[in-house]
């Protein structure tokens, strides 16, 4: 009978009480006297947001398949429960066991986004673990971290024992056993992070040393062992179908950020989006079958009772089987009463097609990602749509029956002008005008349109062809945005459009983080010190804290941010080979800079690098069974 980790008393005091009492349906315990190793995997961030992720399902579900492994969950404590563990100090828990984390073997970080660094903090420091890695006793856990942040290890390198980079769905086993293999023989710590540096796909930090020039630019790195790996090659699932998935999701008790099955259709993306990390991350693509798919889903609707499956993927339109899995879909969930959601889809006849088949028209609304205003920026971006795309694909929605839109673009992005910032008004009172174009008077049933046009703040991120660029200032976005603004506010339809815009200081933050090196880390360490925690929500986000820090600790935020970078120059991520070469990726900086787009991976390839894995569309391409 496990002893659960907080009191009636406590959990009364809290808000959710139900995010850390763990026993959810699907949830896996296990006799910790039976198995040899124990795995906390965590998501630094609240409940609702870090049980809504797939990613942390498939690794849960595939560890706990295994005999000797039992893996459970952690995420981070909201404050009001921060508070009373750090007053109390009570060590943080798994929610399985409700046993300390620092207990275990490994701790288990996915780092999905960079504004929860100081989460990440947090986590270590409620668990009793110290923040520096080489601060680690023998007894304690071991601190991994993974997730599309680990492509750029450094500003938070000296946290952890290791990173993984890739899928994690093909080297935990060869690391566990090498973990055990060493247990048994009697070796340390640093014996097991040896022998951990020379499995694929795993960066020790600590074995490396980053030079640097005397204008703050990376000279290069030395190894502190001859026999380390000078590139760290990415981790890529061969064969998506067969890989490990998860079955029996556990099902929250409460409501989530994603309350739903989700099925990932896909891996990666052929479109080749110039701002776009996941799509060069991720490549190249690789389908899930369908045949697949359809056990997956009806074992899934079963399993948890949920009442909606989403198919997820980077661009849903490109999966090659989706009439086939829909066709399947619409009949077995409609007889269900099941909703399907279908995220990640262009704007064209098929989707709009697919689209009305299974979403109820007088509930929905429709989003689209122009991403630029102008079809010359849109060109820069090699986005690939055309205006006439966009506004043939809104009539057709309008005379479907949706009467709502959403429109995604981004601000600041490489070349970007006035003209261009002013378009994203043009465009979006162009597409409210093509709704009283298409659709007449005794047809419009609530009356008008309504446009949602959201801008984000355009941030460069490593291993994509704008790692080069240079972003914009905080005070040059805020005008961007007041531009943007106006210009919506000059159009006929202004009444039709609704404007909204992210904030400034935290894109900033964001841009510093994804290209910084190790010399943030004391930042990072600071700021955690003085209070900073969940910086991604904006009513905890302290900017004044976060300057106050730079200005002590000495890296200027300038030469993360709003620095060119030179064709030349180290970036601190360049030890990773993620797939795409950094040739393919200078290459297409400078089609973007001279406007030229670039064809999408099936209609011609583009020599990224990605062929040499040999699967996917690449596999296609060569073998012409590419559709």
């Amino acid at each position: 009978m496990r002893k659960p980790a907080l009191s009636d008393d406590i959990l009364m005091r809290v808000e959710k009480p139900a995010r850390y009492i763990g026993n959810e349906v699907n949830s896996v315990v296990k006799d910790k006297e039976q198995v040899a190793i124990r795995f906390a995997m965590c998501f630094p961030d609240v409940y609702e947001i870090g049980m809504s992720h797939l990613g942390i399902q498939i690794i849960y579900s595939m560890l706990n398949e295994w005999e000797d492994v039992w893996c459970e969950r952690v995420y981070s404590p909201w404050v009001d429960l921060d508070e009373i563990m750090r007053k109390r100090h009570i060590p943080l828990f798994g929610l399985e066991s409700q046993e300390p984390v620092k207990d275990m073997d490994f701790l288990g970080i996915t780092i999905q986004y960079e504004m929860c660094y100081t989460n990440i903090l947090q986590i270590l420091d409620l668990a009793q673990i110290p923040l520096s890695a080489k601060e680690r006793g023998e007894d304690m856990p071991i601190v991994i971290g993974g997730g599309p942040c680990a492509y750029n290890p450094e500003p938070i390198a000296e946290f952890f024992d290791l990173f993984y980079i890739g899928e994690g769905e093909t080297q935990y086993r060869p690391l566990f056993d090498w973990y055990l293999e060493n247990r048994a023989a009697g070796g340390t710590r640093l014996d097991f992070l040896r022998g951990a540096a020379k499995i694929p796909g795993i960066y020790v930090p600590q074995f490396y040393e980053e030079l640097y020039r005397e204008d703050g630019t990376i000279l290069g790195r030395k190894k502190l062992y001859e026999d380390l790996p000078d590139t760290i090659t990415k981790e890529l699932v061969m064969d998506v179908t067969s890989a490990p998935y998860p079955l029996k999701p556990v099902v929250p008790f409460i409501k989530v950020t994603q309350d739903r099955v989700v099925l990932e259709i896909q891996r990666g993306c052929i479109r080749g989006c110039r701002f776009c990390q996941a799509g060069q991350l991720y490549r190249p693509v690789r389908e899930r079958d369908a045949d697949k798919l359809k056990e997956y889903a009806a074992a899934m609707l079963e399993s948890t009772g949920h009442e909606e499956i989403s198919l997820s993927s980077l661009s849903s339109s490109d999966y090659t089987q989706l009439n086939e899995l829909l066709d399947f879909m619409i009949g077995d969930c409609g007889r269900k009463h099941v909703n399907i959601s279908l995220p990640s889809l262009r704007i064209d006849a098929f989707s709009l097609d697919v689209m009305s088949k299974v979403q109820d028209v007088k509930k929905s609304s429709l989003t689209f990602a122009p991403e630029a205003g102008s079809q010359r920026l849109r060109d820069v971006i090699n986005k690939g749509l055309t205006e006439e795309v966009i506004l043939k694909g809104a009539a057709l929605a309008f005379e479907g029956g949706w009467t709502r839109v959403k429109l995604y673009f981004m601000l600041g992005l490489p070349t970007e002008t006035e003209e261009d910032v002013r378009g994203i008004g043009d465009l979006s009172n162009k597409i409210a005008a093509t709704f009283f174009d298409t659709v007449p008077k005794e047809k419009r049933v609530n009356g008008k349109v309504q446009i949602v046009t959201s801008t984000s703040f355009f941030i460069p991120k490593p291993f994509t062809p704008f790692q080069w660029a240079a972003m914009c200032t905080k005070e040059e976005f805020i005008d961007k945005a007041y531009q943007t603004k106006q210009g919506i506010m000059e159009q006929l339809n202004q009444k039709s459009i609704k404007y909204n815009w992210h904030e400034a200081d935290v894109s900033v933050l964001e841009g510093v983080f994804a290209r910084g090196d190790r010399r943030v880390a004391k930042v990072i360490l600071e700021a955690y010190k003085r209070g900073c925690l969940f910086d991604s929500w904006s009513e905890y986000f302290h900017n004044d804290v976060w300057l106050s820090c730079f200005a002590d600790c000495g890296p200027d935020i300038g030469f993360y941010t709003t620095r060119e970078r030179a064709e030349d120059e180290i970036f601190p991520w360049d030890f990773i080979d993620c797939g795409v070469t950094k040739e393919f990726l200078l290459r297409e900086w400078k089609k973007a800079q001279a406007q030229a787009v670039s064809p999408n991976c099936k209609e011609q390839c583009q020599g990224c690098g990605a062929s040499r894995f040999g699967v996917g569309v690449c596999h296609e391409r060569k073998t012409g069974n590419h559709l």
